[in-house]
């Protein structure tokens, strides 16, 4: 698929397209530094494994909010080991989670959604800000399967909430079970979580194992309303 970014606009590019192609047109349209987003969910390893397979000059960033689970830090580790890259971490900023958990206590994105969206924004949105800077273009793992909230997204957007890069969804159309067939012919390190009922992982606090049929995303944030299921990395 050489030189598919000179023949395919953003605009073109569908869910016909290949996980492999998008990721392609969308690292060489951004003409410039791109990095991955990693949370290390099966999605973004599966990710991390096709930048390997294309040798790919984008980077991998994570972003560690205190609250991760030990099950994370072990699967990072694997990625990094078996892929002989580096995770760029960020961190959020010490005075503001300081003066958030002193001043409401650690379970206050439990009391209001206004709460909540103000420990993501402390813990997860600030840092994301950072660690886009520089960058011409960042890389997700998300779905249009996974939720009501990104039904509608594109294989490749513009980003105007972060001063207009690009934004590379590869995985938009896959389903899950694409991505577990990929995982387990290319044996990509996964997090145990998933294995345990985790369709979805986040933060220790806000994500819980979900029921036989229920919805994947009903284990994140799950005193909340199905529209309200986003942290504000990916709101629009």
């Amino acid at each position: 698929m050489e030189n598919i970014a000179m023949q395919i606009r953003p605009s073109e590019l569908t869910t016909e397209n290949s996980p492999m192609e998008i990721l392609r047109a969308g690292v060489e349209m951004a003409g410039g530094p791109v990095a991955l987003a990693c949370s290390f969910s099966v999605e973004d390893v599966v990710i991390i494994d096709m930048l390997h397979q294309t040798a790919s000059p984008a980077t991998v960033f994570a972003l560690d909010t205190g609250r991760l689970n030990e099950e994370t830090y072990e699967v990072a580790e694997a990625v990094s080991e078996r892929y002989g890259i580096g995770i760029d971490w960020y961190f959020p900023r010490r005075e503001d989670v300081e003066n958030m958990v002193r001043g409401k206590g650690p379970y206050s994105f439990r009391e209001t959604l206004e709460s909540r969206h103000e420990c993501c924004r402390i813990r997860k949105m600030e840092p994301l800000q950072r660690a886009l800077q520089g960058l011409s273009g960042w890389i997700t793992g998300l779905r249009r399967e996974q939720s009501v909230t990104r039904s509608d997204l594109s294989p490749i957007e513009t980003d105007h909430g972060n001063g207009g890069i690009l934004k590379i969804n590869p995985l938009i159309g896959w389903s899950e079970k694409e991505v577990w067939e990929y995982a387990e012919q290319h044996r990509i390190p996964t997090n145990r979580l998933h294995r345990q009922g985790y369709p979805s992982i986040g933060c220790a606090p806000c994500t819980r194992a979900v029921a036989p049929g229920e919805h994947p995303r009903a284990g994140r944030w799950w005193w909340e309303n199905p529209e309200h299921k986003e942290c504000g990395l990916h709101r629009r």
